[in-house]
């Protein structure tokens, strides 16, 4: 049976919310499959794990063009277009985020109804009968990881939420749900779904077949960057967190199957052709090149008018925006910047755009059906995250050990030099900061610039840290309109409604 996380789950689930005993209001619909009489089999388990992963290609969950929640709250990209669809994508890079934003709603129900998938899985799984007892407890894992990462994504971005681990069968059990939980509840939940996936026999990394499906080193990596968020944003058990975060960051990397990061040339990270073979690689999305349903489309997005580099399809808007800021950041001669951004000439662009995502083959077609995958995790961003960690910890010259090893990749002075280079050291005068850095041009586009600034910075600083730059390289979004309140989002205005009291509101809005 092959794991192809491409079979959709196909599922008319039907929850029974109340009774009635009218005979025409209680027929059953032919259709529809219950959860109830759904899982029989350990192929209904596998394929149920499959929806769960599925949900991970949404541009609403983590999908590659779900920017708009992440880079786009950032300083690295935005738009200048205040206009289209009611101005709505425009609040999140203004600063301006209102409470019934529909794309914050959509985003909010999607991490939600990715997290009841696994739920729906974990309530269930013990109807079936497995001969193989260790996929029971690989599924089991798996679906963990999706509920873990989703409420990652969760909790970064909102605080306290809601924090649901079962299927809720009825309305009563719905309402009695509805309420908001601290954040290091909701923490100790995603630890724990986490390591319960590391007692599973999931095997330290996928087959070149079971790509886009968790592994060890997945979790190991997630661990640490989970431990180390919970060290930098919550108020307890600081010197505690960071030693775990190194703990499994370690794991992570000692697992790694190559030698040096330098092995591995910054452009075979993102080589459609290389995405199966590239051992940086730790957990990612697939897209299938040329498929009209499972394609990638962020290289033709992101593609301005005029220029060919990222897609056979033609382009008629402005395509990825990126932020002078960014663009200032990178340091002369920096391969990234030539390799990710690129200066559109066409008249009616004339800015930067995003030129890290390829596929320009004639496999891909003059549609754009690229086959890019989304990378959520890699190898240096374990490393700049053990650099972060051992610079916490007071271990600055393993930190810079570690730091050197993403600048010796990209072909940049090692930082003992760099910082006796008066720009550098202007723009990064100390070692959280030149980390800080290296990860924006690292990780640029990659969707963990804003998950960077919120673990670096508290609210106070935050507002500090992007108040201080120009606005002449911000682009129309106005930086003047920060504040505290925006180290979070909103809780969606239809989420309030429920119940003002136990779905409270974010300070601000």
């Amino acid at each position: 049976m092959k794991n192809n996380i491409y079979t959709i789950l196909a599922l008319g689930v039907v929850l029974t919310l109340g009774a009635c005993k009218k005979d025409f209001l209680a027929q059953n619909n032919p259709n529809a499959v219950t959860v109830e009489n759904y899982f029989k089999t350990e192929n209904d388990v596998l394929l149920a794990v499959n929806g769960a992963y599925q949900s991970l290609r949404s541009s609403n969950t983590m999908g590659e063009n779900s920017g708009l929640f992440t880079d786009e709250r950032s300083d690295d990209t935005g738009r200048n277009d205040n206009q289209s669809n009611a101005g709505e994508p425009f609040q999140f890079n203004d600063f301006s985020l209102l409470p019934s934003n529909s794309y914050l709603k959509a985003h909010w129900l999607a991490l939600f109804n990715a997290i009841t998938r696994s739920n729906v899985i974990l309530s269930n799984v013990d109807r079936v009968t497995f001969t193989t007892p260790a996929n029971k407890i690989n599924y089991v894992a798996e679906a963990k990881f999706i509920r873990a990462i989703m409420y990652f994504e969760l909790v970064r971005k909102w605080g306290p939420v809601p924090l649901v681990t079962k299927q809720l069968q009825n309305t009563d059990e719905v309402t009695a749900a509805t309420f908001r939980v601290p954040e290091a509840d909701v923490y100790n939940q995603i630890v724990a779904d986490l390591k319960d996936g590391l007692n599973s026999t999931l095997p330290n990394f996928q087959s070149t077949a079971s790509i886009g499906r968790t592994s060890k080193a997945a979790i190991n990596a997630y661990l640490g960057k989970v431990y180390l968020t919970m060290a930098s944003t919550l108020p307890n058990n600081k010197a505690e967190n960071l030693t775990n975060a190194n703990t499994y960051l370690t794991a992570a990397y000692n697992m790694r199957a190559f030698g040096n990061l330098s092995e591995i040339p910054y452009t075979d990270v993102f080589d459609v052709t290389k995405k199966t073979t590239c051992k940086e690689l730790i957990f990612q999305i697939p897209y299938k090149q040329g498929d009209i349903n499972y394609s990638s489309s962020i290289a033709a997005n992101n593609q301005a008018k005029g220029e060919t580099i990222n897609s056979l399809k033609v382009s008629t808007g402005v395509g990825g925006n990126v932020t002078l800021d960014l663009i200032n950041e990178y340091e002369t001669a920096d391969p990234r910047k030539d390799f990710s951004v690129k200066y559109a000439n066409d008249a009616t662009v004339k800015d930067w755009f995003i030129t890290k995502f390829r596929d320009a083959s004639a496999l891909a077609t003059n549609n754009g059906y690229g086959g890019n995958d989304w990378i959520l995790m890699r190898y240096a961003d374990v490393i700049l995250m053990l650099a972060e960690v051992n610079m916490l910890q007071g271990n600055d010259a393993l930190a810079i050990q570690y730091l050197d090893m993403v600048r010796a990749r990209a072909g940049m002075q090692l930082y003992a030099i760099a910082k006796n280079d008066p720009a550098y050291a202007a723009k990064f005068p100390n070692l959280k900061l030149a980390i800080l850095h290296e990860r924006r041009v690292e990780f640029a586009f990659e969707h963990q610039r804003w998950f960077d600034l919120i673990r670096n910075f508290t609210a106070a600083e935050l507002v500090t840290y992007l108040k201080a730059k120009p606005q002449s390289a911000f682009g129309i979004a106005k930086l003047a309109n920060v504040t505290t309140k925006d180290r979070y989002y909103p809780i969606p205005f239809d989420e309030v409604k429920l119940d003002p009291v136990k779905m409270y509101q974010n300070p601000g809005y």
